[in-house]
C-alpha cells in the first residue's frame, strides 16, 4: 500500500471507532498496520494467542490483544517523512510536580539505605494542553525522528489512544532461540556516543544484566551477554547490554519467559516484588500500559537457507518459523480529552541526586514535547 492509502486507511479506521495498531520496528522501512475487524475487546491470559498484545506495568491487571484471527494485516513499505530537528520545547514541568517527585525520590533513597532494595524506579505523568491533536502528524513525526526505536500507535475505542517510540526491547523469540537486552542509564546525546559514564550508571546498567541473566536460568540454555555499549535513542544516550539465549526443551511457554523479565529492573527496580510494592504505594498515580509491554505475538516468519541463491530448488530448503517481537513502552504519550499525559521516570539507588534525577526526567520528557 502506497503511503497516501496507508494513512488514508488509518484514519478511516480510526473515524468508525474500531481498534488498530500500526507501528515499525527498529531499524526497518515497513510500517506495519493491524485493523480489527470489531471493537471486541479481547484479554490474553498465557500469551498463547497470534496478534498484538498491549500490556500494563501490573503484571496482575489484563493484558490486551488484537488477535489476528479477527484482525486485517497490511503495510506500507517505504515511509518517507521529515526528520524532527532538537529544540527547545518551552514547555517546561511546573515547581509543585517537581517538588513532588524529589519527595517521592528522596522516599526512595531513605527506603534502599535502610532495606535490601538496591534500586527503584520512579516515574511521573507531565500534562500538556492539547486540542485537536493530529494524531497521525504526531506518529509520522516519530517514524521520522526515532529510526532506531520501536514506534507505535496504538487505539482501542474501550481503552484509549496511546503513541510512542521506546528503545528498549522486551523479548525477541525466534523458534527456540530468544533475546532480550538489559537498558539503564541516561544522558543527552551531544553528537557523539564516545561519552563517560559514572559509577551510578554503570552500577545500575549492571543490576539489570544480573538480574536477566539469573531470572531466565531456569527457561532457557546457553545464555550469554555482550560488552555494554553506549546507543543512541533519539536526543539521548543509554547503557546497553545484549543477552541470548536457547529455550529449554519443554520449557513452560512464551509467559513464563516474560514473567521472568517483567516488569524489568529498567521500569521497576531490585529486589522486583519489593521495589514495585513501594511504586504502587508512593508514585501516586496509576501507570496504566506505561513500562508494560507490547508487540507481535507468534508471528509466522518464512525463511529459505540461502536467499541470494538463484536456484528456485532453494524453496525446497524454506521454513516456517514462529517469532514473537516485544517491546517496553517507554517514551510514550496517552491522548486524553484536551490534553496529552507523558510519562517519564529515572532509576534511584543509593549514590542517586534527587535533582539530578529530576533534571533527568525533564530531557526525557523534552524530546517528546519536541514531537508535539
Amino acid at each position: 500500500m502506497d503511503q497516501d492509502n496507508f494513512f488514508e486507511c488509518l484514519n478511516a479506521q480510526f473515524q468508525d471507532a474500531l481498534p488498530f495498531v500500526t507501528y515499525r520496528k527498529p531499524n526497518e522501512s515497513r510500517v506495519n498496520v493491524l485493523f480489527q475487524n470489531d471493537d471486541t475487546l479481547h484479554e490474553t491470559k498465557d500469551l498463547s494467542e497470534s496478534g498484538f498484545v498491549f500490556a500494563p506495568f501490573d503484571d496482575t491487571s489484563k493484558m490486551i490483544v488484537m488477535p489476528l484471527e479477527y484482525s486485517e494485516l497490511d503495510y506500507c513499505d517505504v515511509f518517507e517523512g521529515e526528520v524532527l530537528e532538537s529544540a527547545n520545547s518551552g514547555l517546561e514541568s511546573n515547581s509543585e510536580q517537581k517538588a513532588a517527585y524529589i519527595k517521592t525520590i528522596e522516599q526512595a533513597i531513605s527506603a534502599i539505605a535502610h532495606s535490601d532494595l538496591k534500586k527503584i524506579v520512579l516515574s511521573r505523568p507531565d500534562y500538556v494542553s492539547k486540542d485537536n491533536l493530529d494524531v497521525f502528524e504526531v506518529f509520522k513525526c516519530l517514524l521520522s525522528t526515532y529510526k532506531t526505536a520501536f514506534v507505535y500507535c496504538w487505539y482501542h475505542p474501550k481503552i484509549g489512544l496511546w503513541l510512542g517510540a521506546t528503545p528498549e526491547t522486551l523479548l525477541k523469540t525466534e523458534g527456540q532461540r530468544m533475546s532480550t537486552m538489559a537498558l539503564a542509564g541516561t544522558q543527552v546525546y551531544n553528537g557523539t556516543t564516545d561519552v563517560t559514564w559514572g559509577t551510578k550508571e554503570q552500577e545500575e546498567q549492571q543490576f539489570v544484566t544480573d538480574y536477566i541473566v539469573s531470572s531466565l536460568e531456569a527457561e532457557v540454555e546457553q545464555i550469554s551477554a555482550s560488552e555494554r555499549r553506549t546507543v543512541r535513542a533519539g536526543g539521548l544516550l543509554h547503557l546497553q547490554t545484549q543477552i541470548s539465549a536457547r529455550l529449554r526443551k519443554g520449557h513452560s511457554g512464551l509467559l513464563e519467559i516474560v514473567r521472568a523479565l517483567h516488569p524489568t529492573p529498567a521500569v521497576c527496580g531490585l529486589p522486583k516484588a519489593e521495589a514495585k510494592a513501594f511504586i504502587l504505594e508512593h508514585e501516586g498515580y496509576n501507570r496504566e500500559f506505561y513500562s508494560g509491554f507490547m508487540g507481535e505475538l507468534h508471528f509466522k516468519q518464512r525463511q529459505t537457507r540461502n536467499t541470494n541463491r538463484r536456484n528456485v530448488e532453494n524453496n525446497v530448503y524454506a521454513t516456517v518459523k514462529t517469532v514473537s517481537n516485544l517491546y517496553v513502552n517507554l517514551r510514550c504519550m496517552q491522548v486524553l480529552a484536551n490534553k496529552i499525559a507523558l510519562y517519564v521516570g529515572g532509576g534511584i539507588t543509593k549514590d542517586s541526586n534527587p535533582e539530578a534525577e529530576w533534571e533527568e526526567t525533564v530531557s526525557k520528557t523534552s524530546t517528546m514535547k519536541n514531537i508535539l
